[in-house]
């Protein structure tokens, strides 16, 4: 055949269909050979013409190839040694998985092949993204799959998740049209799915379009989609589906006020049509929407206790992943550092309910990215930049940048490697990280911009900044779309960044001798902080305004509200707010020391510089020079009070060295909280 002309092989089919005729035929249909050759006769007649050619020419190199290989090694089929040619035949059986090279022959593959290739290519995109083939790699792959098979729908499919990968609106959206065309026109749906099968990929197809639509931030287009998913699905009386548009719809019209009332429709509609996928979700939906609304924690982790028995009665590994990295980021976003990490770790340590192959990493997904994201930030805060680094290292081996999620540890790299600079008085190396956090989140960038400008004495530029973030923040307040079961654990909620805002722009009064206009700036943060039960930058609030009434001359009232919310600082705050905490305490010590008798005096002096030993330990730790220098000309000033002469000489000298390398740019060593 291979030789000879094209009618040759036709000529071979007709043949094959006369096997099976006469009284005693050559090969009966119901035997293995007979089924076989049936299933052929089959395959071949469904092939249009220009498949026909294509398989002709498949076998016309397939022919070629074999003839170069023959006479190679003649002498290899000799082997007399049966025990050898066993072993031979193990060591070739044994060699199943494809490799990049084994795959790029140029070459058809056969289906059985073809479906392996899609369906590990498949499990390693979702559970380890790393052993997967490169984008471009696997791309070529499959444009080498569809060059000879136009029509492999899950070939199409494959090359959908690819492009999610890179983010290539246009080539998913391509290759997520051709999916759904191939699967209506192969039948594969009307088999299994009778006269429904054509309808149900349209209304899954439209579906589909909206959520990646949703994803790319195309929300007007993912809208209409949606509406046309919901169309056909009525048309067909698909709950399912239409359940499952609830559920896209709730995301697109989030802004609305009924959107919780949508969401809770949707929960009890999944309950009532055995959907506990998305009832889950849905109630991890409305726990971070009662988060931004500001209910307190109990509440929000009584919701999700009953998630968590859906996820456990039907083994929804992923789900459950999903909740933990829930429960971290919502512990995180009310400033319980220490219940924060006691989730990430139960994360970590768990095994994943679903099979995957040896050596297949398990839990690779965008949880547990989130949770290491957040472990890194946990142990930077608290001084161990070694063993941030050390996560930090493990994320960017199994997220690689090309890779969907590896955007969130750049992220949390960046403002590591920011905060480290502005501890240590390295402005210029603190300015040139502000592009990579702007080009990764736009509104964090211009928050660091104006604390680098700040820290330089640029007062009217950093002001200006911080006045755009203001309006900004206000302007989007509880009306920003969350796409990601957890988004609000990397990037915080407009409210939270609005307090920050807010405290930071008080600072930039002080630091102007503006102290009274300080003081509604600091109301208004607290006001929000109690509204939405954030504790945490309640009590970092509180410590700016004792700090405020500390500058206007009443230390005596900034010592009793120090007090009251110290305690949340110190039992979860991190290491350089803690410092600034105990340094204030003891500026407040000393400011309220003047009206003592003087032994009294010299009581409170020495609790003081005791508050003070205590804040340059923490000082230290995250290696703040800046701050260790202000406690050092402190405690210099307290020893000579006391006339410890010898302390403070050892004080002063330690503070020469830190003076000489960290220039007070002009701004009074006392007129600054942190």
């Amino acid at each position: 055949m291979a030789e000879g002309e094209l009618k040759d092989m036709e000529q071979f089919f007709d043949d094959l269909s006369d096997s099976f005729t006469g009284t005693e035929p050559e090969v009966h249909k119901t035997s293995v050979v007979g089924l076989f050759l049936r299933h052929m006769i089959l395959a071949y007649n469904k092939l249009s013409f220009s498949q026909v050619y294509k398989l002709y020419t498949a076998l016309q190199q397939y022919f070629q190839n074999d003839e170069k290989k023959t006479g190679i090694d003649e002498t290899d089929m000799e082997l007399t040694n049966t025990d050898e040619l066993e072993g031979k035949m193990e060591k070739e059986e044994l060699d199943i998985p494809l490799r990049e090279e084994e795959i790029s022959c140029g070459g058809p593959l056969s289906q059985k092949q073809a479906e392996y290739f899609l369906s590990q290519q498949a499990s390693l995109l979702k559970n380890d993204e790393t052993k997967a083939l490169t984008p471009a790699a696997l791309q070529k792959e499959l444009n080498n799959l569809l060059k000879f098979n136009p029509d492999f729908a899950e070939a199409h499919y494959l090359s959908y998740l690819n492009s999610l990968r890179v983010q290539d609106v246009f080539s998913s959206t391509h290759s997520l049209l051709h999916y759904f065309d191939r699967l209506i026109l192969t039948g594969a749906e009307s088999k299994s799915n009778g006269d429904e099968g054509y309808g149900r990929s349209l209304r899954y197809a439209a579906l589909n379009l909206a959520a990646l639509h949703c994803r790319f931030g195309h929300y007007q287009q993912a809208e209409l989609a949606l509406q046309e998913a919901i169309r056909i699905a009525q048309e067909s009386n698909d709950h399912v589906c239409l359940q499952h548009c609830l559920s896209w719809l709730y995301i697109l019209e989030q802004q609305s006020s009924d959107s919780c009332v949508l969401l809770e429709h949707s929960v009890k509609k999944a309950v009532h049509f055995g959907l506990p996928y998305l009832a889950s979700l849905g109630i991890q939906s409305l726990v971070q929407q009662r988060a931004f609304a500001g209910k307190t924690a109990n509440k929000l982790m009584d919701a999700l206790k009953d998630s968590d028995l859906l996820h456990w009665k039907h083994s929804l590994s992923e789900l459950i992943d999903i909740s933990i990295a829930q429960k971290t980021a919502i512990w995180r976003l009310y400033g319980r550092s220490t219940m924060a990490l006691q989730q990430a770790q139960t994360l970590l340590s768990m095994n994943s309910l679903e099979s995957v192959n040896v050596g297949v990493q398990q839990n690779n997904t965008e949880s547990f990215a989130v949770v290491l994201c957040h472990l890194a930030e946990l142990h930077a805060e608290q001084g161990y930049f070694a063993a941030a680094s050390e996560i930090l290292k493990h994320l960017k081996e199994r997220f690689p940048p090309n890779s969907q999620h590896s955007q969130l540890w750049m992220l949390f790299d960046q403002k590591i490697q920011f905060d480290r600079a502005m501890n240590d008085g390295r402005y210029h190396i603190a300015d040139s990280l502000v592009a990579g956090i702007t080009a990764l989140n736009s509104i964090e960038g211009v928050y660091r911009k104006a604390i680098v400008l700040k820290a330089q004495n640029q007062m009217s530029e950093a002001h200006k900044l911080l006045q755009k973030l203001l309006t900004h923040c206000q302007k989007i307040k509880n009306t920003e779309m969350v796409i990601s079961g957890f988004f609000f654990s990397l990037l915080p909620p407009t409210t939270l960044a609005l307090i920050s805002v807010l405290l930071s722009t008080a600072e930039l009064y002080w630091r102007s001798s503006c102290h009274t206009i300080a003081l509604p700036v600091l109301l208004q943060a607290l006001a929000l902080s109690r509204e939405y039960s954030l504790q945490y930058l309640a009590s970092e609030t509180v410590l700016n305004l004792a700090f405020s009434q500390l500058i206007l001359g009443i230390p005596e009232q900034a010592l009793n509200i120090l007090h009251m919310a110290i305690e949340p600082i110190l039992a979860h705050g991190a290491v350089l707010d803690k410092g600034c905490a105990m340094f204030l305490v003891a500026k407040c010590q000393v400011a309220s020391a003047t009206s003592y008798t003087p032994q009294k005096k010299a009581e409170a002096l020495e609790s003081a510089i005791l508050n003070l030993n205590e804040a340059k330990v923490y000082f230290v730790k995250v290696d703040c020079r800046e701050q260790l220098r202000d406690v050092l000309y402190f405690q210099a000033r307290l020893f000579h009070t006391l006339g410890r002469m010898q302390e403070r000489n050892k004080c002063a000298m330690l503070f020469r060295q830190l003076h000489q390398e960290l220039p007070a740019h002009g701004v009074p060593l006392i007129n600054a909280f942190k």
